[in-house]
């Protein structure tokens, strides 16, 4: 419980700092737009204009967004583990808490942790000063990745106790769900958006298997794979979130239902997500199968 209060903190001051960056770059006059002004009758355009602010903005959002969907799917699952009439059902929602817990702490805070800094950095100088509270964001953000076991500490316990717990059955049912709801959504009108998720998912099976042939016999192969692997299972779940988020919010488009511009919004968000930061799984991938070799190897007087 404490594990994933904490994971909420790093969402919650992400979250702050964003609605006050958003706020922000929408007031701050400098510069005009690189495509022309888009606010002739100022001395200045506000920087949301400006592709790098709508960037960083945009980066913050699409994991706010699609990490308080995840928190709130873990709290139903929670639920289900303590309450529900079938006994399988509990053991399954059990096991899958179970599993995504240090994943959540960790990633929740280390990701967090950068987006107050990039709402931060919004405000250029300004940020860094008291003036604006922007910096005590950034502080506050810092102690989360510290504190209810080190994120090194959480990542170790993914790998080593979490992926193999139960012979690997929960790590295997939760990617299968995935893969489930890729099967089931194929259509052309999804396809170009759901790609990026169906290569990080094919990416982090291929890391898990990784660890699985080589962890055992080298337990320093775990311990050089496991931050990259708990961010690659992070990026990967988002990513799966915000997929189910842009059908749903795409159908209430299609349908006339629900608030456009909100939908709108979700879809775009969601489609920054799996086309901007998705594509991330590679590069940790790679880092997971380099093995432990570079990085153990120096002695330790060299350090």
């Amino acid at each position: 419980a404490a594990r994933l209060g904490v994971g909420l903190q790093g969402l919650a001051l992400a979250e702050v700092a964003y609605q006050n960056a958003a706020a922000y770059a929408k007031d701050r006059l400098a510069g005009r737009a690189l495509s022309g002004p888009k606010y002739p009758d100022r001395p200045a355009d506000p920087i949301i204009v400006h592709p790098d602010v709508r960037r960083m903005l945009l980066h913050i959002r699409s994991f706010t967004e699609g990490a308080r969907a995840l928190a709130m799917w873990m709290a139903v699952e929670l639920a289900a583990a303590r309450r529900h009439a079938d006994p399988a059902r509990r053991q399954e929602a059990a096991e899958l808490a179970m599993l995504l817990t240090p994943m959540i702490k960790a990633y929740f805070t280390d990701v967090g942790f950068e987006c107050v800094n990039l709402a931060m950095q919004c405000y250029g100088g300004h940020g860094y000063v008291k003036d604006h509270g922007m910096e005590q964001f950034v502080r506050d953000a810092r102690i989360l990745q510290l504190y209810e076991g080190a994120n090194g500490v959480q990542a170790l316990d993914l790998v080593g106790r979490r992926l193999p717990a139960g012979n690997g059955q929960a790590v295997r049912r939760y990617f299968a769900t995935i893969q489930a709801f890729l099967d089931d959504n194929k259509s052309a009108a999804l396809a170009a958006d759901f790609a990026p998720l169906a290569e990080g998912l094919r990416q982090l099976i291929g890391a898990t298997a990784w660890l699985a042939k080589h962890a055992p016999a080298d337990r320093d192969q775990a311990g050089a794979a496991a931050s990259d692997y708990l961010r690659l299972f992070g990026t990967v779940t988002l990513g799966y979130f915000w997929a189910r988020m842009i059908k749903l919010a795409g159908t209430k488009l299609a349908n006339g239902s629900g608030n456009a511009d909100f939908c709108r919004m979700k879809v775009q968000t969601g489609q920054y997500y799996l086309r901007r930061v998705m594509p991330e799984t590679a590069m940790l991938a790679a880092r997971v199968s380099a093995g432990a070799e570079t990085v153990m190897a120096p002695a330790e007087a060299a350090f």
